[in-house]
């Protein structure tokens, strides 16, 4: 297959590129500066310079491909105002454009990069494909209500009669993750975290390579207009500190920053958050992990596609570096 690819130098369309190359795929991906891509280049993936900011550039760069995988987004929770906007014009502008572009470039099957985060709080529930959000009840956060958005644009094109799989992943980990979440254990297993924080925060963590794994497998088998969670084992975020404090041979954080300290020294995020290694917007940070939980079930993805995630106690020592 010859597959276009945006996203390429992030953290999951990274793992994509790799895969697909060792699979023998060919791989096309666009990228803002050529120059600084030295790592899809040494994989061998054919690069071409643009961006999102047109469908016109996208229909462009994507011609003579068969397939395409649509990946580029920006995770970031806890964002200033400028930072918002910037997800606004990634998430949301850049999926329509890129969406229209591909369709009308006439590949022939579009994998959608979305995101457990688009059924906000799960409440606990452990929740499937079919599971629908109320979106009048507000976002937690600027990238929840921007990959929402996306989501539904999504959809739209899929309606409108586009080539559509959408994959969902849950919270992906693994080397070279610079999250704050994957930054927090990295810390916690190098005896660096001063506090936890925010444990009750609920997640479905799922390696970084099982995600660009099940992507593919989407590619080669999802079926269009169908979508696959790419889910893996639920956790806390306290029980997370503590597994990679023990696997990098450290004593897990003696103390917990109560929430409401948080919320009370938000005003001072900017100065205060980082120590912790947090994002300096608290009160998004707070409002998107107090008691949040984002679970959601991988069954459908593991009967239709032989999708396969390994387990935390499998996968989180390879993060920790």
């Amino acid at each position: 297959m010859r597959v276009f690819l945006t996203g390429g130098t992030g953290f999951i369309g990274g793992a994509v590129a790799r895969q697909l190359r060792d699979l023998g795929h060919e791989v096309v991906a666009l990228v803002r500066t050529p120059e600084t891509a030295d790592d899809l280049r040494r994989v061998g993936a054919e690069l071409v310079e643009g961006d999102l900011s047109t469908a016109d550039g996208i229909a462009y760069a994507a011609h003579g491909c068969d397939v395409a995988v649509h990946g580029a987004a920006i995770y970031r929770i806890g964002v200033t105002a400028a930072e918002a906007e910037e997800l606004r014009r990634t998430n949301v502008a850049g999926t329509e454009h890129a969406l229209e572009g591909l369709t009308r470039a006439g590949v022939e099957k579009i994998v959608h990069v979305s995101t457990v985060g688009v059924f906000g709080d799960t409440r606990g529930a452990v929740v499937d494909e079919s599971y629908e959000r109320d979106p009048a009840a507000g976002f937690l956060s600027v990238y929840d209500e921007t990959k929402y958005r996306a989501h539904q644009i999504a959809l739209e094109h899929l309606d409108a009669g586009a080539p559509i799989v959408i994959v969902q992943p849950a919270a992906v980990y693994g080397p070279r993750d610079h999250s704050e979440i994957g930054a927090t254990l990295v810390r916690a297993a190098q005896g660096k975290l001063p506090a936890s924080a925010l444990t009750t925060l609920g997640l479905s963590m799922v390696h970084v390579d099982d995600v660009a794994a099940g992507i593919i497998l989407a590619l080669e088998k999802g079926v269009v207009g169908e979508r696959y969670i790419l889910s893996g084992e639920r956790a806390t975020m306290g029980e997370l500190i503590k597994r990679a404090a023990i696997l990098g041979g450290r004593k897990p954080p003696r103390f917990t920053v109560p929430t409401r300290v948080l919320k009370l020294i938000s005003p001072a995020g900017p100065v205060l958050a980082p120590v912790l290694g947090m994002p300096k917007n608290l009160k998004e940070a707070v409002a998107a992990s107090d008691g949040v939980t984002y679970y959601a079930s991988h069954a459908k993805a593991t009967a239709e596609l032989d999708y396969r995630p390994r387990s935390i106690t499998d996968g989180l020592a390879s993060a920790l570096t």
